[in-house]
């Protein structure tokens, strides 16, 4: 086979969850592009069905999101009778769901006393690990099946560098707050990313004997106009000195979702602009 069309998905359906989600969306593009029909799906419908129709005018190929609560065995189950009976096949997972904390303010002021691991609620660690990585499971579980049974399929888990090294809790300091309520990355994030590759692992040896592949990516940190302090403090921990832009792992998802990458499976892709190497 010519080495460019290892990279084809032509007639592929690929199911992404929070496919409305900033590198949902960047999925869903990089899929369209090379001939795939990117199903969103996510609990925001309105958004989902924007993104898919403006795909699928662009790129000329089929996309359509769905509403579904991925916590929930019953909704998934409904979504992938539906897209079967669109699409007749299922042949690539792409977990990419994740719940974002936002830091909210309290009369004008930082409210960051719960992302601290002293004070981090047990709902926000349930909530947490329901979506980015419960969700994860049963998806690959409801989802995964139908493809083994098919013999032929491919799951890959959206992870990051911090599944790979702990976030490092200076680049969030606050100069201006008090030391028992400096802002701090949520210790879900870490578990869930570090979650999402050994469920790869464990996912690449159960269905290896039927056509099932499983790999992560642990992207860095994407530029989307961050307070500068952190951006500068952030990039210190980067050799190449930068953050990602966020087209810049379309070709890493389209090499581990498709036929160029074969014989690849159970591995972890760090794209991160060398931080994982200091």
């Amino acid at each position: 086979m010519q080495l460019k069309n290892l990279f084809s998905l032509e007639g592929k359906n690929a199911v992404i969850t929070g496919g409305a989600g900033l590198l949902g969306q960047k999925h869903a593009e990089a899929i369209a592009e090379m001939g795939g029909n990117p199903i969103l799906l996510d609990i925001n419908e309105e958004k989902s069905n924007y993104i898919a129709k403006n795909i699928s005018k662009k790129f000329g190929i089929n996309s359509k999101g769905y509403k579904t609560d991925i916590t929930n065995p019953k909704a998934i189950r409904i979504t992938r009778d539906k897209i079967l009976n669109k699409y007749g096949k299922i042949n690539i997972l792409i977990n990419n769901a994740a719940n974002n904390p936002k830091v909210e303010k309290v009369d004008n002021k930082p409210n960051n006393e719960w992302t601290m691991l002293e004070n981090f609620p047990l709902d926000s660690w349930n909530q947490d690990i329901a979506v980015g990585l419960t969700g994860a499971f049963l998806c690959s579980q409801i989802l995964g099946q139908t493809m083994a049974e098919n013999n032929e399929g491919v799951i890959l888990n959206i992870a990051s560098d911090l599944g790979v090294i702990a976030p490092d809790q200076r680049i969030y300091k606050d100069s201006n707050q008090p030391q028992d309520s400096q802002p701090k990355k949520p210790i879900t994030y870490s578990v869930v990313k570090s979650g999402l590759i050994g469920l790869t692992k464990y996912l690449a040896t159960y269905w290896s004997d039927q056509g099932i592949r499983a790999n992560s990516i642990s992207p860095g940190g994407i530029y989307t106009n961050q307070d500068q302090d952190f951006v500068n403090r952030l990039e210190s921990l980067i050799p190449l000195g930068r953050m990602a832009h966020e087209d810049e792992y379309k070709a890493a998802i389209i090499f581990l979702i498709s036929d160029a990458s074969s014989y690849m499976t159970g591995a972890n892709l760090i794209i991160d602009g060398g931080r994982t190497t200091w």
